[in-house]
């Protein structure tokens, strides 16, 4: 039978001949083919085409609103002083301090300030110390030493310390100004007895060159007469005046110094601008790797693989719940790889609870999972997907302080981005490596990564297709 073969097995049909397009036609058709496929397909894309104008345009709405002087305001940087002196000088200085727009004042014991700039709620902690009100006036003029005043500060933070050191010489040179030409107060005792101890202790102060004591004490019969006139109006008058007499004596000292604290975790480590540096960047790109996770499990449903794994007696839950545990681990190798190179190449230490600091990779290796999978579920195809799933990914990483600090935020966004997981995540990461904290510091950031982490898988769970529709 196999031997016998059809008559028609034979035949052959010949085409009619057509004549063959030219080279060039051809090659220009198929050119126009392509390009008409490439746009249609975008054009009916909607998501991708919305994504492709919405994120350039919120992005660079994003930083301008940062920098737009004339429209937004800056946000107040947050001080903790300590007053140990107590005089008429130093309740001035906190007056002044308190009512200055840059910054918001608050009143704290020393040790408690120190440990809030530590643990990253205040930017900076002034102490002013015992006998300010008394010795920073003739500090103005040199006759005596100047008083130190302590001044912690963040060292996350570098635009901090020039600011507060600014405001603090603008307003105590002020305070100063104001008991010196103003014939205040500039400690317990009134203008003419300040006056009238300074000449005793310039003539005491043997230290002073003679016609340097000379130079001053004729200073001071000109200031007992300029406190015969009435006061300025303001206290910018009398630092005015102050400027004004010392571009005439010869030159005035700011009457303070400063002894610059750099407040981290442990005494004696240096601030390491790495470890905020790959607490960020490894947030943002652990990120992109759950973006990848949640469009692979796209291209699989594309091809029907995820059909063929329900045919088997596999629950939902059960299936989608191995791919977030095999995405985790991988979060997490990846983490721990990228600190172990910040430890070794860039002096990167874990300052604070090693345990915490697990726990919290822990805690972003489950979110980054549970993201890619909410991806999968929310998404539609794989192209349009991924231009989603960067966008919103660049939006939280922004939002979490991984690009631009924090601080540079106004108050309200301040507040806004505690409701992003990547906020919780990066100064999860920045309080167990540089700011030194201890295991307590790392519990809101993992409960809060973590509760993100569920709400994700669950509405994923609930949302994903098995089917490309």
């Amino acid at each position: 039978m196999d031997s016998i073969r059809s008559p028609l097995a034979a035949t052959t049909l010949q085409p009619a001949a057509l004549p063959a397009p030219t080279p060039a036609a051809a090659a220009w058709g198929a050119f126009v083919a392509l390009v008409r496929k490439d746009i249609v397909l975008y054009l009916g894309n909607r998501r991708a085409l919305v994504m492709g104008l919405l994120a350039p345009i919120v992005i660079a709405a994003f930083f301008g609103s940062l920098f737009d002087s004339k429209h937004a305001a800056p946000s107040r940087i947050p001080v903790a002083i300590t007053d140990l002196d107590g005089s008429a000088l130093s309740k001035g200085l906190l007056a002044a301090l308190r009512a200055d727009p840059t910054i918001t004042l608050t009143e704290l014991p020393e040790a408690e300030a120190a440990q809030a700039v530590v643990a990253g709620q205040q930017r900076a902690a002034i102490v002013l110390p015992a006998g300010l009100g008394e010795s920073a006036p003739g500090a103005l003029f040199g006759a005596n030493a100047r008083p130190v005043i302590t001044l912690r500060h963040d060292p996350s933070q570098a635009m901090v310390l020039p600011v507060v050191n600014g405001l603090l010489a603008q307003h105590l040179m002020a305070q100063v100004g104001q008991a010196t030409f103003g014939g205040g107060t500039p400690g317990a005792s009134g203008g003419s007895d300040w006056l009238a101890r300074m000449r005793r202790d310039l003539r005491a102060n043997t230290s002073l060159p003679a016609d340097r004591r000379h130079d001053l004490q004729a200073m001071f019969d000109s200031v007992a007469k300029v406190q015969q006139v009435p006061p300025p109006a303001d206290a910018a008058s009398a630092a005015a005046g102050a400027a004004a007499a010392a571009s005439a004596g010869g030159g005035f000292s700011l009457p303070f110094s400063t002894r610059e604290i750099a407040a981290t975790g442990r005494t004696g480590d240096d601030y390491n601008s790495y470890a905020h540096s790959f607490a960020g960047m490894g947030v943002q790109f652990i990120l992109f790797l759950g973006i990848e996770f949640g469009v692979g499990l796209l291209l699989m449903r594309r091809q029907g693989l995820w059909q063929r794994l329900r045919a088997a007696p596999i629950s939902r839950s059960l299936l989608l719940g191995s791919r977030i545990a095999s995405a985790s681990i991988i979060a997490f190798g990846l983490m721990l790889a990228i600190f172990a190179v910040a430890i070794a190449a860039f002096g990167v230490r874990i300052q604070g609870s090693v345990i915490g600091f697990a726990g919290i990779v822990v805690a972003f290796s489950l979110l980054t999972a549970s993201f890619g999978l909410l991806i999968a579920a929310i998404g539609k195809t794989p192209e349009a997907t991924r231009g989603l799933a960067i966008f919103a990914t660049l939006v939280m990483v922004m939002l979490g302080g991984a690009w631009v600090p924090s601080f540079l935020f106004p108050g309200w966004l301040q507040t806004l981005s505690l409701a992003v997981p990547t906020r919780w995540a990066v100064d999860g990461l920045d309080a167990m490596t540089w700011r030194g904290q201890g295991l307590d510091a790392a519990v809101a950031p993992i409960g809060v990564m973590l509760a993100f982490a569920t709400a994700f898988t669950a509405l994923a769970i609930w949302r994903f297709d098995w089917q490309e529709g």
